[in-house]
């Protein structure tokens, strides 16, 4: 049994990070590239990873402690022949320490033997056949093959594509998960696959390294492996006493992009561990275009996968595949000038010919918000309703609680009980508070109700959830602290997610009505302008009362104009006589 000290790599330019997450324990097993730890920066977090394998003996760090390169993060213990030491991370062996034995067996076990010299030239050996198949690519069976992008005798890299597969909605490229020739192709065009399928065999080559010793080489036998390199206490040894360690590496194919780089700053990228880069790699996944569920917005397995759904099913488009069909755009620098739906190009004008001009980079905010608005724009087959609310009892009653409530320190504003009376529509008209999934109706049981809020960054759309189960102080009280997080940009990705129906208020700005874009997965939208007073005829007389203007977008493939002008004036009951609310 050997004691090997894990420390922290190169993280590049960063020193005296702080430890946020502990992600093992004393007592696991954990094996090699195993994330151990969460650092962060002031501008970015990263897990660190295990150079080897073994049973955690002791803990070294604690949650806030600082770290940097070469500081000891854990001891493991080696099982024997289980766990090939670092040089760097594990202490020299002297002539009194166990010796360390380090096997690399083979179901054939053909061995190779090499002598360790200094400045060794990295070799190459062939292996033996790598069944290539298809990866998790989400909830679809049966897809097409429509491009095969390879040919018997190619010589293929690690996550290079070997065959474009289609569904009825979108397309995507299925990369390999080796590196090596190809000797055998097992699929066709117009055949069609399923996660698992056999797609080609490769004859892959596996590099072997040999590090420089300072003193008489000892010889090292390495066996050869089909697929990956595996452990075992059964293989003949290497067996290292009082000379210096010798490194010595078997990459297997799979492994010749490594999961994480020790020499590499994770500054700029996508937060996610090494295990998910390395499966979003595998699926061809772009990461800094999967927005994370995790802590602090950190990407999962489960987000990747998510996101290769949606793509697969048509929902969302990746940017490479946007600028590659060239959708229809509101201006030349979104990326499209409307060829692919026939129409006439963008019109490219220099302005400053025509007088002086001062150009500015759209906020990142208004980048993201306009893509989708676009998309949600062409995709959904939108309608609007106008109507009009008498709100004059209830303006009446807001004002008074306000009054009442002055020391309390919470004003209530007309969006309250706005989002109170949608949610009674929403239950009444249960269609508003649901969701296309392809061919289905997602009806949803929960009311969260997601409200625009107009930022110095642009349009943001914090959510109030469970908002059936709130009263209107309450509601209020959440809107304003989600509101002030808005305007200061600390909103966080789940109090802007999981909204069911939105609202979009102009407020006191003014305005009459005017046409919202239903904010996607949602299948409604409601518009609502400033209240004015206007004369309406109660039968007998024109008298002065304040009417509400809303305006109700809905999508047609949903909801038909019948229910949509029900919804409409249902909702302009409930704010008519707000105890309408209890019934």
């Amino acid at each position: 049994m050997a004691l090997i000290e894990v420390q922290v790599p190169d993280i590049g330019d960063l020193d005296e990070v702080a430890v946020i997450e502990l992600m093992v324990k004393v007592g696991d097993t954990v094996k090699a590239e195993q994330s151990l730890i969460t650092v962060e920066s002031d501008k970015a977090s990263m897990e660190i990873p295990s150079s080897t394998a073994g049973v955690v003996k002791e803990l070294r760090v604690a949650l806030g402690d600082k770290v940097k390169q070469g500081t000891v993060v854990l001891v493991l213990e080696a099982a024997g022949a289980d766990s090939v030491p670092n040089q760097a991370a594990a202490p020299a062996n002297s002539a009194g320490a166990a010796p360390v034995s380090v096997a690399v067996p083979t179901p054939a076990a053909v061995p190779v033997t090499a002598a360790v010299a200094p400045a060794a030239a990295p070799a190459a050996q062939a292996t033996g056949p790598i069944a290539v198949r298809v990866p998790d690519i989400g909830d679809f069976k049966d897809v097409a093959v429509i491009e095969l992008l390879v040919k018997v005798g190619d010589t293929i890299k690690l996550e290079q594509s070997l065959m474009t597969v289609e569904s009825d909605k979108a397309s995507m490229e299925i990369p390999s998960g080796a590196a090596g020739v190809v000797k055998e192709i097992k699929v066709k065009l117009g055949d069609t696959v399923n996660i698992g399928d056999l797609v080609v065999i490769l004859e892959g080559v596996a590099a072997v390294t040999t590090a420089a010793t300072a003193s008489a080489p000892a010889p090292i036998s390495v066996l050869n492996t089909a697929v990956a390199p595996t452990i075992s206490a059964g293989a003949a040894p290497v067996s290292v006493a009082s000379a210096p360690v010798a490194t010595v590496a078997t990459v297997a194919p799979a492994m010749a992009a490594p999961a994480h780089a020790p020499g590499g700053t994770t500054l700029g990228l996508p937060h996610a561990s090494p295990s998910v880069r390395k499966f979003a790699r595998e699926l061809g996944v772009p990461l800094n275009e999967v927005k994370g569920s995790g802590l602090k917005g950190r990407i999962t397995e489960a987000d990747v996968q998510g996101f290769t759904r949606s793509v697969m099913s048509g929902a969302v488009q990746t940017l490479a595949a946007a600028a590659q069909n060239k959708p229809a755009s509101g201006g030349a620098g979104s990326g499209g000038d409307g060829a692919a739906l026939g129409l006439i190009p963008w019109p490219k004008v220099d302005f400053a010919k025509f007088g002086a001009i001062e150009r500015k980079e759209m906020s990142r905010i208004k980048k993201i918000s306009g893509a989708n608005l676009l998309r949600n724009a062409i995709m959904i087959p939108a309608v609007t309703n106008h109507d009009d609310a008498d709100i004059t009892d209830l303006e009446a009653f807001r004002v008074l609680t306000n009054k009442e409530n002055e020391k309390a320190g919470i004003k209530v504003t007309m969006l309250a009980f706005l989002i109170k009376a949608c949610v009674a529509a929403l239950k009444k008209y249960p269609e508003f508070n649901s969701s296309l999934d392809g061919d289905a109706i997602i009806y949803k049981q929960y009311f969260h109700i997601g409200f625009a809020a107009d930022t110095p960054n642009g349009l943001m759309v914090p959510v109030i959830k469970d908002a059936d189960k709130k009263g209107i102080f309450q509601i209020s009280a959440e809107m304003g602290e989600l509101a002030k997080k808005a305007r200061d940009g600390k909103l966080s990705p789940a109090e802007m997610s999981g909204a069911s129906f939105t609202i979009s208020s102009l407020g006191g700005i003014g305005g009459r009505y005017f046409t919202p874009i239903i904010n996607a997965p949602e299948v409604a939208i409601l518009g609502v302008c400033k209240s004015q007073m206007e004369p309406v005829w109660d039968g007998k007389a024109f008298v002065p009362r304040l009417m509400l203007p809303l305006s109700l977008t809905w999508d047609h493939r949903v909801i038909d104009g019948a229910a949509a002008a029900r919804f409409n004036v249902y909702l302009a009951q409930i704010l008519g006589d707000f105890r309408r609310v209890m019934l």
